[in-house]
């Protein structure tokens, strides 16, 4: 069940960095604004900076693998936006996921989550 749907156009994005709210942790920068649907919208973002056109893809793919498996506990009617910071080059799944989730929990667009380590 596809609950989450795709930002894609530049001008989706700006709207979200001006007019969300953002906080960032080690690894990512996570942006929220309300979209006043019931679907959220994602988009990733990964600079030159990060690293290649294979580590950027990496990251890219750990970041949506991490979302897709987690969507349920995220609330609806969201735009998110996160962007990869060069330190995530060097992490693995783990790290990318708990990261996510930290930010969730700061943005408190997490609903009731208990997470095990």
């Amino acid at each position: 069940m596809k609950i989450s749907e795709s930002l894609k156009k530049n001008h989706q994005f700006q709207f979200v960095y001006r007019y969300g709210k953002s906080y960032a942790n080690k690894y990512l920068v996570m942006y929220v604004k309300e979209n006043g649907t019931d679907r959220n919208r994602l988009g990733i973002s990964v600079s030159k900076k990060v690293g290649n056109s294979v580590v950027r893809h990496r990251v890219t793919r750990l970041l949506r693998e991490s979302y897709r498996l987690h969507e349920a506990v995220f609330n609806s009617g969201l735009d998110i936006v996160i962007v990869a910071r060069a330190s995530a080059a060097s992490v693995g799944y783990e790290e990318i996921e708990k990261a996510l989730i930290h930010l969730g929990k700061l943005h408190h667009i997490i609903k009731v989550y208990i997470y095990f380590d």
